[in-house]
């Protein structure tokens, strides 16, 4: 059958964007997680599509051979939403990344999935507006991927994530039918909120081809803060209090001592490596409220015995405290042959148990764990470098990550606040999804998908 698909499909797309050859097979049948796949379930085929009528021809050749269809921006996600665990084709984006429509009167702009977010931004910023959401490898994170995980990143405390700047998709159906699922408008009462099914399904319901996003002013003045602490208690204190005096900046970010100390080792930055914990908070608006929520945040980091507040006085300072930030999951990676990040949530009131908790858990299993997150909505991306050939290593951290995910839990939070569920979470949705809401999940699976074609067996 593998000679028969690769043989239609060369029918249907240029011969130089199919690939079939086991190497290159293999190499895009792999993402950021930490899963391991057997030759046996490397993709069938690797294609490149470059218009929707080309996304069209590949859903219907694999309806026809009852092939799973993978889509793939990427390849950033850590969660395996990407890896193709039963063969299939890999759909590929890379080749549509076009801009298609900036309309500053609209604030809307119009894009291919294989853009990227930092793409989007700086288009976005050239004309005086703003795009929010940051994942942290926005450089090279594609819209395609961010839509299909719902991904956030630090600004989402103020701003929101992926979801609330979606207007309108287009969606290449199971059936290869092209759907619009919004409105080039702001708001939109009409019918059931499509964009929000689409939206973090992880390509499981439709292929996003088309994305029409809502822009906002970009703010007159940004400034980034970044404070130590000796004891993460204080750390966290100082969160809530800057949130409990109406003070909403655009980020506040945190910092463990480990990820300190490795990304000072490895990416020189002059961090205080001595220190607990650090906060990373950026403020924005128009100069005058900036500069009074900078008094104010400082005046209640003293409050909370802030050590060395540092603040940028220019955008290029900004960017380097940022890149300090940005750079722990590189740094972490150096110090094992193997990284692997998370992302679990609590409400705010137990971000300190959370923190203390994932540190001890990794204590216990002899785990090193670089903690950094968005401290200001409740996560926090627990970074672990680990050897995955080493199998009392790999099993000790395996268990780690299950007792996080229950510590989560037990704090009335939940496994995934951006990252999504993909193959890594999947065994533990039943611990925050009842079984009756999970149920309606599989029937709207089995409207949207009834062949089982796109990215089957990912989420539940």
């Amino acid at each position: 059958m593998l000679t028969k698909l690769t043989k239609e499909l060369n029918s249907v797309l240029p011969r130089k964007n199919v690939l079939s050859g086991i190497e290159e097979r293999y190499a895009y049948s792999f993402d950021a997680s930490e899963n391991q796949i057997a030759d046996s379930k490397i993709a069938d085929a690797v294609v490149f599509a470059e218009s929707i009528e080309e996304v069209r021809q590949v859903v219907r050749v694999a309806n026809k051979y009852k092939v799973p269809i993978i889509c793939r921006g990427a390849g950033t996600n850590t969660v395996g939403s990407c890896v193709p665990i039963n063969g299939g084709i890999i759909l590929n984006f890379s080749k549509m990344n076009k801009i298609l429509e900036l309309n500053t009167q609209n604030m809307t702009i119009k894009v291919q999935p294989g853009v990227t977010v930092g793409e989007i931004q700086d288009w976005a910023e050239k004309n005086n507006l703003f795009y929010p959401p940051d994942p942290s490898n926005l450089k090279v994170s594609t819209i395609g991927g961010s839509i299909a995980q719902n991904s956030a990143g630090a600004r989402c405390f103020k701003y929101g994530s992926t979801k609330n700047y979606v207007l309108d998709l287009k969606v290449v159906t199971a059936d290869g039918e092209v759907i619009s699922t919004g409105s080039n408008t702001v708001k939109n009462a009409v019918g059931y909120d499509l964009n929000s099914i689409f939206t973090g399904s992880e390509g499981t319901l439709g292929i996003v081809v088309e994305a029409t996003l809502k822009l906002i002013p970009k703010p007159q003045e940004t400034q980034v803060l970044m404070a130590y602490f000796d004891d993460i208690n204080d750390t966290v204190k100082c969160v809530n209090q800057i949130i409990d005096q109406k003070i909403y900046p655009s980020a506040i970010d945190f910092m463990d001592k480990n990820s300190l100390t490795t990304v000072e080792q490895f990416y020189p930055t002059g961090l205080m490596t001595d220190k607990d914990s650090a906060l990373l908070i950026e403020i924005d608006g128009d100069y005058e409220s900036v500069l009074k929520s900078k008094y104010n945040i400082c005046q209640i980091l003293n409050l909370n015995n802030a050590i060395n507040i540092q603040y940028s006085k220019n955008e290029q300072e900004a960017q380097n405290i940022w890149r300090a930030r940005r750079s722990s999951m590189s740094a972490c990676a150096k110090l094992k042959p193997n990284v692997t990040t998370d992302d679990i949530i609590v409400p705010r009131d137990k971000l300190a148990q959370l923190v203390i908790g994932v540190q001890e858990i990794c204590k216990k299993h002899e785990l090193t764990s670089c903690l950094v997150g968005h401290v200001g909505d409740g996560s926090i991306h627990p970074q672990i470098p680990v050897d995955f050939s080493d199998e009392k290593e790999y099993a000790h951290y395996k268990q780690a990550k299950t007792e996080m995910y229950e510590l989560a839990v037990s704090l009335g939070g939940t496994i995934s606040g951006e990252h999504g569920i993909g193959l890594e979470k999947k065994p533990h949705v039943s611990k925050v999804v009842e079984s009756g809401a999970l149920n309606y999940m599989r029937q709207i699976k089995k409207i949207f998908d009834p062949n089982n074609i796109l990215n089957p067996y990912k989420i539940f």
